[in-house]
């Protein structure tokens, strides 16, 4: 009966994702590669390519090396200020991928359209209620809410308050996902009863056997708690730079410095404001390259969500979703 239940609580969540349970995995950038991502669809839940920085080419490698992983459906990840975002999207439909996932601001003028045109679905992220109801009018067809709890790039806002402000207005209207801050099924169960289709976990994916992240990586997860999981400062108000959460290191005090130099750039007219915002972007991508591949966690960046305290030890993708399913069919019995 309580299978049934969580099935049913799901259930347009994963109408719309075509997989067998409405867990997505977030997008982190050198995390969710071709490995995590077709295991996680294999096992039931739905990966999702973190495109990133990725030139078109990559994508398109990345793209059929994943395919090759896994015939259930899984999605890619595009971040909207991306300079050749409308040649990643022909990629995606050159595969006929069939979820795009939106994530850094506002779609540019066209590129919904773009993406509609390749018959996928498009799920946006909406870390307000306006935008929200902005989206849906047009026309997505499913909506990420992600609170500050989260790992890598977040908004000012708690996961908690964002549920409470949101779903009671759409969950109705549209499938809506809970992100930042669940490491575990009881906390899913709660989303889904206050009406979310689905939710996304990023962190507690990290340390997956199937996880190409570096053994220095992982072990900085199992050792990490929530306290150690803190925000980037933002030393200069005209740097577009959105809070970064990462393990606090060295790499957390050079990114300090790194907007230091871009704001003696901007004052002295050597280059202009989406310059600077690509050169912040540059910045976290190599220092997570740094830390994720390199496995230097002391100067790289460590991005990770609060909850990578719940994140104990390497277990495999298959056993993680087991026990997320566990621990909310529990929850939902009682």
């Amino acid at each position: 009966m309580t299978q049934s239940k969580l099935a049913s609580l799901m259930q347009r969540g994963t109408e719309l994702l075509g997989s067998e349970t409405a867990i997505m995995c977030g997008a982190m950038s050198w995390v969710s590669e071709r490995n995590l991502v077709s295991a996680i669809s294999n096992a039931g839940g739905f990966g999702v390519i973190a495109c990133g920085a990725m030139t078109p080419d990559l994508l398109d490698t990345e793209i059929a090396e994943t395919k090759k992983r896994t015939t259930k459906p899984f999605g890619v990840n595009l971040i909207t200020m991306h300079p050749d975002l409308m040649e990643l999207i022909a990629v995606c439909g050159q595969h006929s991928v069939s979820h795009i996932v939106l994530a850094g601001g506002l779609p540019p003028k066209g590129s919904l359209e773009a993406i509609k045109a390749t018959g996928a679905k498009v799920i946006c992220f909406a870390p307000a209620l306006s935008l929200a109801k902005k989206f849906i009018k047009s026309g997505v067809d499913g909506i990420v809410i992600e609170g500050m709890e989260a790992g890598g790039h977040i908004g000012p806002v708690a996961t908690s308050v964002l549920a409470q402000e949101i779903l009671p207005e759409i969950a109705d209207q549209i499938p809506v996902f809970v992100a930042g801050g669940i490491g575990r099924g009881e906390a899913i169960a709660s989303y889904l009863e206050m009406g979310a289709s689905g939710v996304q976990l990023g962190s507690r994916f990290v340390c997956a056997h199937e996880s190409i992240a570096h053994p220095n990586f992982k072990k900085a997860f199992i050792r990490g708690n929530a306290r150690d999981a803190v925000i980037s400062v933002q030393v200069d108000p005209r740097l577009p730079v959105i809070p970064v959460r990462a393990l606090k290191n060295k790499g957390t005090e050079e990114f300090t410095r790194k907007q230091l130099e871009v704001a003696k750039l901007l004052d002295a007219g050597e280059i202009e404001m989406g310059e600077a915002q690509l050169q912040i972007e540059h910045f976290w991508a190599g220092a997570l390259r740094k830390a994720v591949i390199d496995g230097d966690v002391e100067n790289g960046s460590v991005m990770a969500g609060q909850s990578v305290g719940m994140v104990k030890a390497e277990e495999s993708v298959a056993d993680i979703m087991k026990s997320l399913i566990e621990q909310a069919e529990a929850a939902l019995a009682r």
